[in-house]
């Protein structure tokens, strides 16, 4: 039966947390992984750049890009370092303890990293 104010995803995650206590820690992760990847988005299409023109920065295919933009991927850290160096970019990595890094962003991006 469902539980009041909750939808399917609730559902869902609920259902695979039971199955595997780590859940909730693997859906942080792949949303962190997305707010990067879309802030990278942002990024391209402030400037005016084509996922085409992008794409041929990293040797790579404009349909690769569209994927990395447009999904929840699992991308590698070597793919998104490229496509961020396309966009004159540095992807910076910082570890934070775990019980601290729930009041930090999961992403941050520099106002001098977006302007031309």
């Amino acid at each position: 039966m469902k539980s009041q104010g909750k939808d399917f995803l609730d559902e869902l995650i609920d259902e695979r947390t039971r199955r595997d206590p780590s859940f909730p820690t693997l859906v942080d992760a792949a949303a962190r992984r997305r707010r990067l990847l879309k802030e990278l988005a942002e990024v391209r299409e402030s400037r005016g750049r084509s996922q085409t023109a992008v794409a041929a920065e990293m040797n790579s295919s404009q349909s690769s890009v569209a994927r990395l933009e447009g999904s929840a991927s699992d991308a590698r850290l070597s793919t998104v370092d490229r496509y961020a160096e396309a966009l004159g970019l540095r992807v910076q990595w910082h570890l934070l303890p775990a019980e601290a890094a729930a009041t930090e962003p999961a992403v941050v991006v520099h106002n001098a990293a977006i302007k031309n």
